[in-house]
């Protein structure tokens, strides 16, 4: 395929260094690429002279405008590139399978192709995986991808309300299996009653955490499919009832979560007829001996190779004062070596909000850097939130610059002063809505722009330092939006 690449004289080096042989590159008489036009990329083809037909024209990325009747002209595909030059060599390694777009920059395009294309492989591998066992419709164990439980932490006290609520979140940011926490205050009837109301909600799998036999007995007559948890405490007086139900059980170590405890209440559990098991070698907080733990379940998965292993990330997440995003991803690749099934989290502290979707993808990418054999990288998804997989070029300081100063005059807008907040959206914990409150209307909406573009069109605003001020502010209140983060005017994000 013959391509030809239309840019402006500044960026003329970086696309020839890009393109390399893959392409040619026509240089049109503009400055900035993103001003040409489909009459000056006609007058720049036809005064370079090609003698050659090209089969696609790539544009800038950023570029606006028709260019149909030029591609008519020029008899040639004409077709938006990336928007930035640096990113050309990877597009163009995409030419010949990837159709590109007369609208949509061919990054982002690319973008959403490889997403959707692993996404697709990873719901193909999962259709087709062979687990161990089953929760209803979920599959554990096997070569099925590591499903994640998200727990909702004294769910038998909490009102119906708020549990329908918070059961609604975890299942918009991905849980694929909800735990319903009980306390040492939870009376007898609480846990049956939040089981129902749970499943009336979703048909996703329900378990329910505790150690109370009771409470474990009450929680699988009200329908639950997996019990949290099983050890030398209450073997003997919740066991015969979970072998009766048939329903699944995570066994634990006893204290000291020792190996041989964990592998003797297997086989307590395998004797009273129990036939779901799930193994939770118990992953241990940073500073409370994290790595002999992570040891202890690699031992134990080569022992029992055919148990689905439980991995208590939330353990480790919710017990550092660090971003869980890297955090959570590093786990998700520990636990898919070392045989992990289940990822847990709690969700618990505000610190930890967002583990749920964050251990889903990663355990996506999991699954397939298992199916390529690959590292957890160039998969099409990543967790890349903050950092940069390609910098853009970075820009030399002018000559001649006036060093920035605050004004020291501030006046009230005559138009009246406007105050911002945010509303998050309680349910997917990402996005929400900005607010801009003025006497004389509240503007609400999703991005700085909108809401900035409508307060100035019902004329709220009047000067130029407070318009200023204000797309600071929403900036401010969008990125807080966006990174789950609180928001209060005027103070630093």
């Amino acid at each position: 395929m013959k391509i030809l690449i239309a840019t402006g004289r500044l960026a003329e080096n970086t696309v020839r260094k890009a393109a390399g042989e893959k392409a040619d590159v026509l240089v049109a008489d503009i400055d900035i690429a993103a001003f040409i036009t489909p009459k000056k990329l006609v007058k720049a083809f036809l005064d370079a002279g090609f003698s050659s037909r090209y089969d696609l024209i790539l544009l800038p990325g950023l570029v606006a405008g028709n260019f149909s009747k030029a591609s008519e002209e020029l008899d040639c595909r004409i077709r938006l590139g990336p928007k930035h030059a640096y990113d050309l060599s990877f597009v163009l390694h995409f030419a010949e399978e990837i159709e590109f777009s007369e609208k949509i920059p061919a990054c982002e395009l690319l973008a959403d192709v490889r997403k959707e294309m692993a996404l697709e492989l990873v719901r193909k591998a999962e259709e087709e995986a062979h687990p161990s066992l089953t929760l209803g419709e979920v599959k554990l164990g096997g070569n099925s991808r590591m499903k994640v439980m998200g727990e909702i932490v004294g769910a038998a006290e909490m009102n119906p309300a708020d549990l329908a609520i918070r059961i609604e979140a975890f299942i918009a940011r991905g849980a694929d299996i909800i735990d319903l926490g009980a306390t040492l205050n939870t009376l007898p009837g609480q846990i049956r009653k939040t089981v129902s109301l749970a499943k009336a909600l979703t048909c996703i799998p329900i378990s329910v955490d505790t150690l109370d036999p009771e409470l474990i007995k009450e929680g699988i007559e009200a329908g639950t499919k997996l019990i949290l948890s099983l050890n030398g405490t209450n073997m003997e007086t919740a066991g015969p009832a979970v072998a009766g139900a048939g329903v699944a059980a995570v066994v634990i170590p006893d204290e000291g979560n020792s190996l041989e405890s964990l592998i003797r209440n297997i086989e307590a559990a395998r004797r009273l007829g129990i036939e779901k098991i799930i193994a939770d070698p118990v992953l241990d907080p940073v500073g409370h001996n994290i790595t002999e733990s992570i040891v202890r379940y690699h031992e134990f998965h080569k022992m029992y190779p055919e148990l689905p292993l439980f991995f208590g990330a939330g353990n480790v997440t919710e017990l550092m004062d660090v971003d869980t995003i890297g955090v959570n991803a590093t786990l998700c690749g520990i636990g898919a070596e070392a045989g992990a099934s289940i990822l847990f989290t709690p969700e618990y502290s505000d610190k930890a909000q967002g583990s749920i979707r964050e251990l889903k993808k990663a355990s996506e990418m999991m699954q397939l850097c298992r199916i390529r054999e690959s590292s957890p990288k160039d998969l099409g998804i990543d967790l890349l939130c903050i950092k940069e997989k390609r910098r853009r070029p970075d820009s030399p300081l002018p000559e001649k610059v006036v060093t920035a100063r605050a004004s020291k005059n501030w006046r009230v807008d005559p138009a009246g002063p406007i105050r911002i907040r945010i509303v998050p959206d309680r349910i997917s914990g990402n996005g929400g809505l900005i607010v801009a409150e003025h006497e004389k209307a509240a503007v609400a909406g999703e991005s700085a722009r909108k809401v900035m573009d409508t307060l100035l069109e019902l004329e709220l605003v009047s000067r130029l330092d407070h318009a200023a001020y204000l797309g600071r502010e929403l900036e401010k209140a969008e990125l807080a939006l966006r990174f789950n983060r609180s928001y209060a005017q005027d103070d630093v994000f």
